[in-house]
């Protein structure tokens, strides 16, 4: 009997998402383990395995079909005794039209986007079936970008399954060439055109983000509060202990930044707590996420109970997290969740700014540049290294004293580093 694959649910929250790639063909043999393909979530683009021996039949959904619904069949495997051309002529349906982009909605423990408009299927044609009509057969994704970029589908030839055309087929196309395109630029022999300019599709971890930051910026009352810190200490502190570091043990300063935000959380319990409309909810442990740049967005990989590891732990796990997480391997739980989040932009020597609190969470650290500054001790002046931090608070959970005892508390473990053993 074929085996059905169906669209995984990769995270928590996750409801729909985008079939990126394939990396099998028809007729492919495939074992179980076997990487099948790659789906965008609105968290990362993961790798999909098989967990099944068999052949690839039949693909159901085209790579690039975005709004495909968790549990939908996107592809069949033969099992032994059975024929491609017998899977492959059974009943199935493709491409799922794009869906409009979710709408978060508030978690006790992680950010979740609300159910999609559903997806209205399309039959799929077969070389037996396939009537002869003037119709252009291409993907929802093909017709989107070339509706966008006037594209005419007719001038195009498909390289997907029967002629059909896909997005890579659009953006191989010579736009300029289109007759659509041609009629709505003006003529501007010898010179630039103005106004020119290309669009891009959203990833589905795009639109997922922008939806969530627009809740929060709506619907959670930030404030901010900024302080100095002078890390000279503790950019001394860091060297003395790299130099006595384990081989392969490396501390940054995001490092020393995470667990003295660890410590100052348990320090003041009230900062560490999150929005639930008719509760708080209060944490045992310090979760810090990390904020991660990764191609197309970011992601939040979760350091759990950062106030019981000591420096070197700390080190280790944040380097192999943002290293899982550029390449789109981590799992769900690892990015799902935490209580506290820290934006840490000074590698780019960002001196200062404000981060947007990752909702359900009741605030973030924005980290930025440490620099040399003019500083006056004691009615004298010197030269520090400063950095400053900005602290993004919700105020239906976080006082304004409650966030500046927390921002003291903070100041405090970094300027006096040794204090965080204690």
């Amino acid at each position: 009997m074929a085996i059905d694959i169906l669209m995984p649910a990769l995270s928590p929250t996750m409801e729909t998402g985008t079939l990126a790639k394939w990396a099998v063909a028809v007729g492919d043999a495939v074992r179980s383990g076997d990487v099948i393909a790659e789906i965008e979530t609105d968290k990362a683009t993961m790798e999909v395995e098989a967990v099944d021996d068999g052949v690839m039949a039949s693909i159901l959904v085209d790579a690039g079909s975005e709004g495909v619904p968790v549990g939908t069949p996107i592809g069949r495997l033969a099992e032994d005794g059975e024929t491609v051309d017998d899977v492959a002529a059974a009943p199935k349906t493709v491409a799922v039209e794009p869906s409009a982009p979710p709408q978060p909605t508030p978690s006790a423990t992680a950010p979740a986007a609300a159910a999609p408009l559903p997806a209205a299927p399309v039959a799929a044609l077969t070389s037996d079936a396939a009537p002869k009509t003037d119709r252009v057969f291409a993907s929802p994704l093909a017709r989107r970008i070339a509706a966008d970029r006037g594209v005419d589908l007719a001038a195009l030839s498909g390289s997907g399954p029967y002629g059909r055309i896909l997005r890579r087929d659009v953006e191989a196309a010579n736009i300029s060439a289109s007759p659509a395109a041609a009629s709505a630029i003006p003529s501007t022999a010898g010179s630039a055109i103005q106004g020119d300019s290309r669009t891009e599709p959203n990833s589905q971890m795009r639109k997922i983000i922008a939806a969530r930051l627009q809740e929060s910026k709506a619907t959670a009352p930030h404030f901010y509060l900024t302080v100095d810190c002078e890390i000279d200490t503790l950019l001394e502190s860091r060297r003395q202990m790299n130099d006595r570091a384990p081989e392969g043990v490396k501390i940054s300063v995001n490092d020393l930044v995470i667990r003295a935000a660890a410590m100052a959380l348990i320090k003041v319990p009230k900062a560490n707590a999150s929005w639930e409309g008719d509760n708080t909810r209060l944490f045992s442990h310090a979760d810090v996420a990390m904020a991660v740049a990764v191609d197309g967005g970011l992601v939040t990989p979760v350091i759990w109970a950062a106030e019981q590891k000591g420096l070197a732990e700390i080190a280790s796990i944040s380097r192999d997290l943002a290293t899982r997480a550029r390449d789109g391997k981590l799992a769900p739980e690892e990015f799902s969740g935490g209580s506290f989040t820290i934006s840490n932009l000074g590698m780019y020597g960002v001196r200062e700014f404000a981060a947007v609190i990752n909702p359900p969470q009741g605030a973030i650290l924005a980290v930025g540049a440490g620099e040399q500054r003019p500083v006056v001790h004691d009615g004298q002046l010197a030269v520090a290294t400063v950095m400053t931090v900005t602290l993004s608070a919700d105020h239906r959970v976080v006082d304004g004293a409650v966030g500046a005892e927390w921002l003291q508390a903070f100041k405090g473990f970094i300027e006096a580093p040794v204090t965080m053993l204690l």
